[in-house]
């Protein structure tokens, strides 16, 4: 398996500032559509990732706020939005849904969201017993619960725990039945009815004795998935730690590794791909759009554009 770098591009809005904590990337009307972890409005690259962003309001202030940070004791209100797929394709275009981590009662939100010419179209909705039924499938703590990536297999939603491999914590995923959590998002039926199951625990190998955990997933097609994954060094799967090495891999249907490979490192630090986005698949090889937080409010994220071949 090998991967090419063949473009990156700073992100940022119109008036200068900065696209943060780029945390999920899904393609959205003419463009793409990126979620900041720690706001409560999302960026839109319409017409490609080199001109400026368009914000996007994806969820109503909290306690005031639209943007979040640790110095300002802000960071414990932040909805957390860590995944973006496309869930269905309907007569009005398709519908993107982001997913909160569900590490904390404040990020147990989706959003669906649909473009409609230059605006956008959003529906939130409040899914906390579904995080419960996760975590009691992936039979992690509630408390230490945090799904950074998703993706759409067959009929259902593959949703990644990033767990803490170090800690005795597996990366992990469940699948949820897709028609039923459609159901319970756009028609408000009983979350309760929503499907889980399926648990796979991943074993991708660790960078310098630190494990290596999902942070998002791609489909590639007959079962299989395309993760990025982060060595972060830190024993609980919410906070954030220093990362020591990444890589992407090649997961089959049945949840075996079928093949991996490092990422390389970019200005002479090591990425960690917080989201990805398929721009096309062909045979073995793929073109991949990713985002990259460099965990400072003031840095723009960046768009990374990766062929990828296996």
């Amino acid at each position: 398996m090998d991967v090419h770098v063949e473009g990156v591009v700073p992100l940022r809005f119109a008036d200068g500032a900065p696209v943060r904590a780029a945390s999920a990337i899904g393609r959205f009307g003419d463009g793409w559509l990126v979620a900041q972890d720690d706001g409560t409005h999302a960026a839109w690259l319409r017409e490609g990732v080199e001109r400026p962003a368009q914000p996007v309001r994806l969820l109503p202030p909290v306690e005031g706020h639209d943007d979040f940070f640790e110095a300002d004791g802000t960071k414990v209100l932040k909805p957390d939005l860590e995944s973006a797929v496309h869930v269905s394709d309907g007569e009005d275009g398709p519908w993107l849904l982001l997913l909160g981590s569900g590490s904390s009662p404040a990020r147990t939100r989706a959003v669906l969201a649909r473009a409609a010419g230059a605006r956008a179209a959003v529906v939130a909705v409040e899914l906390a017993p579904l995080y419960d039924r996760v975590a009691r499938v992936l039979r992690v703590e509630r408390d230490l619960l945090n799904l950074e990536g998703a993706c759409v297999v067959d009929d259902v939603l593959r949703w990644f725990h990033r767990g803490a491999p170090a800690a005795g914590v597996p990366t992990a995923s469940v699948d949820v039945g897709l028609g039923s959590l459609l159901d319970a998002l756009v028609d408000r039926r009983p979350v309760a009815a929503v499907d889980v199951r399926g648990r796979r625990a991943y074993g991708l190998g660790e960078v310098r004795g630190v494990g290596l955990a999902v942070t998002d997933a791609v489909a590639l097609g007959a079962g299989r998935v395309l993760v990025s994954a982060a060595a972060e060094d830190t024993a609980d799967p919410r906070d954030d730690g220093p990362v020591v090495g990444s890589a992407l891999a090649v997961i089959d249907a049945d949840g075996s590794v079928l093949d991996e490979v490092a990422l390389p490192h970019l200005d002479g630090c090591v990425p960690k791909v917080e989201g990805m986005a398929l721009e096309r698949c062909d045979g073995q090889e793929a073109r991949v759009l990713a985002t990259l937080d460099a965990d400072d409010p003031t840095t723009p994220s960046l768009a990374v554009t990766l062929r990828v071949r296996w």
